[in-house]
């Protein structure tokens, strides 16, 4: 079924690409024309999930100016055939994932009209004449994560498990670490969990186990769907969990202390707002904490008023750069 819908998308864009839609050059009845490439699943309940949010945001509010299309659940395989039937009928491409960085490199420079958005691709990667890249920062997401969970556990431990060893996952552990320390220098970090996949419940359940087994009160995370299997594992030692990137309402979750926003779609709605104003640019755009659109923040639930001013605190430090993750 994944991948019949792959290939019914495909066959959709294809033949928008060469009936009706025209050229990128054209437009659809004078609208914006964007193509979305979201590799994931659009109930992933992380990351992509979050991107289709914004994607739905733009569909409501700017369905007079913008013609959208989507492929979803795309396999590496299919990555380069996928973007650039996209391009081929599309003003701005957006694709989601540092996965699709190679490709999308390279199909680009094929598309010089056509201007291409990487959302959650290498932070240190040079953009391109025509590709820019948006950095959700969640580094600055792990920094707090791991300011509060050193906050609220009541074992004097945190832990924290992720899914595939990407380098922005790194980072974003090592930024955790660093967020525990700088709150509580006694804490003790355990080594962080990978589970190889962001969506495998089991695995993450198992990770969490194992950490809550070493002496775990509090978890950061990232991960999709696997977070489910983390907040099990949470329940059962009596531990919590920092939520993110997508936030639910307090109490909803049971096992949840807090959530960290990260929301991709608000960099989707940045990247359609950038072409239609004529702002487009195309270099990295970091959308941590300092950012003004307010895609990065922290929710704590039902937290102590001291716990509260002190994560106050370190996202105000966070933003002005008082404090810097390493």
């Amino acid at each position: 079924m994944k991948k019949f819908a792959v290939v019914a998308a495909l066959v959709s864009v294809a033949a928008c690409a060469l009936t009706a839609c025209g050229s990128a050059d054209d437009t659809a009845g004078g609208k914006l024309k964007v193509g979305v490439m979201f590799p994931g699943s659009l109930s992933d309940d992380g990351f992509m999930q979050s991107g289709y949010e914004g994607y739905q945001r733009i569909e409501n509010e700017l369905a007079d100016k913008v013609s959208l299309t989507k492929v979803e659940q795309v396999a590496t395989a299919d990555y380069q055939q996928v973007l650039t039937r996209l391009a081929t009928g599309a003003n701005l491409v957006v694709s989601f994932g540092g996965q699709t960085d190679s490709v999308l490199r390279q199909v680009a420079p094929a598309f010089p009209n056509v201007k291409f958005v990487e959302i959650g691709g290498p932070a240190d990667a040079a953009p391109m004449s025509n590709l820019a890249y948006y950095d959700p920062v969640q580094a600055d997401g792990g920094f707090l994560a791991g300011a509060y969970a050193a906050l609220v556990t009541k074992t004097g431990k945190v832990g924290f498990v992720g899914g595939m060893e990407l380098p922005a996952i790194v980072k974003t552990a090592k930024a955790f670490e660093q967020g525990a320390a700088h709150v509580k220098p006694g804490v003790t970090v355990l080594p962080p969990q990978y589970v190889g996949d962001f969506n495998d419940v089991a695995k993450a359940r198992q990770a969490a186990q194992a950490q809550v087994g070493a002496g775990a009160g509090a978890f950061g995370q990232q991960l999709n769907l696997g977070r489910q299997g983390l907040a099990q594992a949470a329940k059962e030692g009596q531990a919590v969990v920092v939520g993110g990137p997508l936030v639910k309402a307090c109490g909803s979750e049971a096992g949840f202390a807090g959530y960290v926003k990260s929301d991709t779609g608000a960099e989707l709605e940045f990247a359609v707002d950038a072409v239609l104003n004529d702002t487009f640019a195309a270099e990295q755009v970091r959308f941590g904490i300092a950012s003004a659109t307010g895609a990065t923040d922290f929710v704590l639930c039902d937290a102590a008023p001291e716990t509260v001013a002190t994560m106050d605190k370190v996202k105000a430090d966070l933003a002005s750069g008082v404090i810097v993750i390493q």
